[in-house]
């Protein structure tokens, strides 16, 4: 299993690494200590405790189908006469949808507004980052 220092987990949390520091210190996520005493999570860990926290309550149910909801900022908006290229960030996370130029006009996107990016797909790539 993978083992991060406490800055790779922050930055997969999308937190800070003193918050990475204070869950494992109120036994929140569990890490390892190297012998130098530097904080070491592992990734199967790190992964459980992000199941744990993002799992839907007890009973509760889904109203939408698509489960990889981020909330972001509006960044920016681009529009010609038929479609409209949002650029959203959430928070590491830069995301870009393309939908019609009438819905953004509907939603009145722009940038510093509030929103919920839903992401379903049926191909999905996932590559292992450099070290």
């Amino acid at each position: 299993m993978p083992h991060l220092t406490a800055g790779q987990a922050a930055e997969l949390l999308g937190v800070s690494p003193d918050t990475v520091r204070r869950l494992a210190d109120r036994g929140e996520l569990k890490a390892s200590r190297t012998a130098g005493g530097r904080r070491r999570i592992d990734g199967a860990e790190l992964a459980r405790y992000v199941q744990r926290k993002y799992a839907p309550a007890q009973g509760e149910r889904a109203s939408k189908s698509a489960r990889n909801r981020l909330t972001g900022l509006v960044t920016k908006v681009t529009k010609d006469k038929v479609m409209a290229q949002v650029e959203v960030q959430a928070g590491p996370f830069r995301v870009v949808s393309l939908i019609s130029r009438e819905a953004a006009d509907e939603l009145k996107l722009a940038p510093g507004s509030l929103v919920v990016t839903s992401v379903k797909s049926t191909n999905v790539v996932i590559e292992i980052p450099n070290s």
